[in-house]
C-alpha cells in the first residue's frame, strides 16, 4: 500500500516526493475536503499524510473519516516550520482513544 500526502506548501510535498511519496497541495478547507474524498476511494492508498496546518480547517470532517472507514490511516504531520506543542497533542490523542485526560 501507498502513502498520499495533502500539504499545505511545496516544500513538504517536494522533501515527501523525494521519498517517493506522491501528494498535492492546497489552501482551503474545501479543497481540502475534495482531496481528501478522492484519496479514501483509491484501494492503493493505506495512509494519508495531512499537514497539521490542513487538519485544522477540517477537524470534524477527519474525525468522520477516521470514524467511519477502516482505511486509509490519516495521520497529521508537522511541516516544514514544526510541530505544536507536543504534550497537548499526545495528551489530545490519549484523550480521544480512551477517554483519559492527562
Amino acid at each position: 500500500m501507498k502513502m498520499y500526502l495533502i500539504s499545505d506548501n511545496v516544500d513538504t510535498q517536494i522533501g515527501m516526493r523525494l521519498a517517493g511519496v506522491e501528494g498535492c497541495v492546497v489552501h482551503t478547507a474545501e479543497e481540502v475536503e475534495r482531496e481528501l474524498q478522492a484519496v479514501v476511494k483509491r484501494s492503493d492508498v493505506g495512509i494519508v499524510l495531512l499537514t497539521e496546518k490542513l487538519g485544522k480547517l477540517v477537524p470534524e470532517y477527519i474525525r468522520e473519516l477516521k470514524l467511519k472507514l477502516p482505511t486509509p490511516l490519516i495521520v497529521e504531520i508537522p511541516d516544514r516550520h514544526g510541530s505544536r506543542d507536543i504534550a497537548d497533542s499526545i495528551n489530545r490523542h490519549v484523550r480521544e482513544a480512551i477517554g483519559l485526560k492527562l
